[in-house]
Order: structure tokens, then sequence, then C-alpha cells
């Protein structure tokens, strides 16, 4: 990363391409009723802030440009959801300048940690001050959507060794479509490894398809971790995700004490208001593929609490 600017050489575009990253819209402003109670202690171990960007800056190489999405209203959300534990995923669209994140895991008295987003300059020396900072892992999102649709596998190896060295974790985005050539590699990782967003899988071929069959085999291992996050990103329906229902109880089936479940809030790169979430509606769905308050202490509380060592 250039620290004259908090930018790699490849995050750098002419002010002509950065003022056509196409606007997105920003979350509803209030969640609606949730039909249960959240557990005491209860984690989202996936959400985002974005700006204020007279502060922290959008990265020039983006695919989109949201509206500010500052800490103070996640802090709202938090209060009205019932959420008191949380893990800041930094965003692609704030490049490798992690500051936006950091600043907000700074302000959480202890609440927050943090999944950063590095490039190919990062040292271990940059990486265990970033531990000490409250990270807890490493995100790699290159699904089609938000990032580039390969996976960086020099910068990718390197910083899993690091990452077992500094007992992190790694955190991977990617489309399905991906796990025909992940998942084996991905089988003989040693550390843990948490996929996001159901995978991305396609509901439209229901749970035979190949691409769920590897995603369940990956799911027995004791490595591997799923955020039980994005219905809306891989729903055709929409709330309250019927769609995504069948796959969602198959991954908890499979995997009870390693699903995890986040709001991935403000729900970046949506142009469709009618695509929009509201993060009431996704509590909701949580309810329902773990329908028990046995289930919901696991995902909520348990499983993050054992993932990310506290206590």
């Amino acid at each position: 990363m250039n620290a004259s600017d908090g930018y790699s050489a490849e995050e750098k575009m002419t002010e002509k391409e950065n003022v056509e990253a196409p606007a997105c819209l920003g979350p509803e402003p209030r969640p609606n009723p949730v039909s249960f109670t959240m557990p005491k202690g209860a984690w989202d171990t996936h959400f985002h802030v974005f700006g204020p960007t007279n502060r922290f800056p959008y990265a020039r190489k983006r695919k989109y440009t949201p509206p500010d999405a500052p800490l103070e209203n996640y802090l709202r959300l938090m209060e009205e959801l019932g959420i008191e534990r949380g893990v800041c995923v930094h965003p692609n669209l704030h490049g490798s300048d992690n500051s936006v994140t950091f600043d907000a895991v700074e302000r959480s008295d202890g609440r927050f940690l943090a999944i950063v987003k590095v490039d190919r300059e990062i040292t271990l020396a940059e990486l265990r001050e970033m531990k000490r900072k409250g990270t807890c892992g490493v995100r790699f999102a290159f699904n089609p959507e938000h990032g580039s649709g390969e996976l960086d596998t020099e910068l990718f190896d390197r910083v899993v060794a690091w990452c077992e060295d500094l007992d992190l974790c790694v955190n991977l985005h990617f489309a399905a479509e991906a796990l025909k050539g992940l998942a084996e590699s991905l089988s003989r990782l040693r550390l843990p490894t948490i996929i996001d967003h159901f995978a991305r899988i396609d509901t439209c071929k229901g749970v035979d398809q190949p691409e769920f069959t590897m995603l369940l085999d990956l799911m027995k291992l004791p490595h591997i971790w799923m955020k039980a996050t994005g219905a809306d990103r891989i729903t055709k329906v929409g709330a309250p995700y019927e769609d995504v229902l069948p796959f969602a109880q198959a991954l908890v089936k499979t995997a009870p004490d390693r699903i995890i479940w986040g709001t991935d809030w403000p729900h970046s790169g949506i142009f469709d208001r009618r695509r929009m979430p509201n993060d009431g509606d996704l509590a909701n769905f949580l309810s329902v593929f773990a329908p028990t308050d046995e289930l919901r202490q696991k995902i909520l509380v348990d499983n993050p609490q054992r993932l990310f060592q506290q206590s």
C-alpha cells in the first residue's frame, strides 16, 4: 500500500473513472420488528462501515458508489435489533486502506473485531500490528459482483501462512461456481476458514446441485465455517426467502456448531430499491432456519465466541 495516499497501485484510477462508478442505494432506515428476542451477547459477524467520505474516501477503483453508512447509523441498528458484539468486515470499496474499519473498532468500547483487506504489499509486521488493533481475520472477496472474479493465489498463500502463525482466520467471498476449483485447496487449510453469504449458491439449481454437494462436504470439515448472511443476495423471490430456506437448513443440519450470522449491513451494490433487504426481515429469516432458542444461542453467541476466541 502506498503510504502517501492509502491506496495500492492497482487501486489507482483516473478521476474520470472514479466519477463513473455508478451510485448504488443505501439501506432501509429502520428494521421491521424482530419476531424473537436476541440472546444475551448476540453477535453480528458481518457488517461494514462506509465513510463518511470526507474522512475516509472510497478507493478510486471500485464497482459502485454508495452513500455514506457511518458507524453511528450501524450502532442505532445494533440497538434496535438487540445485538451486542460485532465483526466489522472491511469493504472492497475502501480498497486496502483499512482506516475506516479500525476507526469503528477503536470507537466500539471493545465490542467489535475487524476482518481486513490486504494487498500484495502487506508485510508480516503490518499484519501483526493489525492484530494488535483488533483484527481477527483477513478477507479475500473475489466474487464477480464485488471483486475481480479470481483469487490472487500468491497473496492468499502468503497471507494464510502468516494467519496460521498469528492465530487469525481467513474469510472468503466467492461465487458458487468457484467451488469446483477451490474445494480441494480449502479442504487442506489448517486455520479457521469462513465462507460468506451461503457461498452465493444458485437457489434455482436446488439442493442436489454439484456445487452445494461440494459445499456440504466442505462443511463437514472442522475448520470450515459458514456465514448465514446475504439471503437477499441469492434469493430469486425476496423476503421471507423461502427459496433460500432449504439451503440454510441443510447447512445448519450439517454443521450447527460452525454456522454464524450477520446482517451484511449496509447491503452494498444494490441499485433497485425492490431488492434492498430490511434488516428485521433478515433477522426473522434466521428464526426460520434456526427455530429453537438452542440453535440461535449457538449461531448468535456460542459459535462466534469460539471462532473469534472471545469470552
